[in-house]
């Protein structure tokens, strides 16, 4: 139970992180440096290496993008295996189903970079960011509060 928790606080973190670098990468422009080429840049070595400051930010990006896609996916691997409460693995669940189209969001910022496809990718990450703070709290709830809140909720719906 706790690798489990410190999985999903990790996981939570690197995501928050990954926000964070994300909204840099925006600002900076960075996905415009790959001249609409995705999953490759332009202007680097075979169109894989950063040619320039702004391509290297936006390869950072998807280097911390990964890691932590693969932490979302041992987060929710780990919630299934081990029998966590159903609300944990909902949670963990709702964060890996959404990952793929923020993946593709992803690439929609550097093919086609619109406002409208810059706000539906972070809202994507807030929708992850979200399932992931859930799934860290719901983590770290003792069962004996679970079992009381559950135990109010329906002594109160009998009444």
């Amino acid at each position: 139970m706790v690798r489990f928790r410190h999985l999903a606080a990790v996981t939570t973190g690197m995501t928050f992180a990954l926000i964070l670098l994300g909204v840099y990468t925006a600002a900076a422009g960075a996905g415009l440096s790959c001249g609409a080429n995705w999953p490759l840049c332009n202007g680097g070595v075979f169109g894989l290496f950063p040619a320039n400051w702004p391509s290297f930010i936006e390869w950072f990006h998807r280097l911390v993008a990964m890691i932590t896609g693969f932490m979302i996916l041992g987060t929710t691997y780990a919630a299934w295996r081990g029998h966590k409460s159903r609300r944990t693995r909902l949670a963990s669940t709702v964060a890996l189903v959404v990952l793929p189209v923020q993946i593709l969001l992803g690439g929609a910022t550097v093919t086609t970079y619109t406002a409208l496809v810059q706000v539906t990718h972070h809202a994507a990450a807030l929708v992850i960011f979200a399932a992931l703070v859930a799934t860290t709290v719901w983590a770290y709830e003792s069962p004996d509060e679970a079992r009381t809140s559950s135990d109010t909720a329906a002594a109160t719906t009998a009444d």
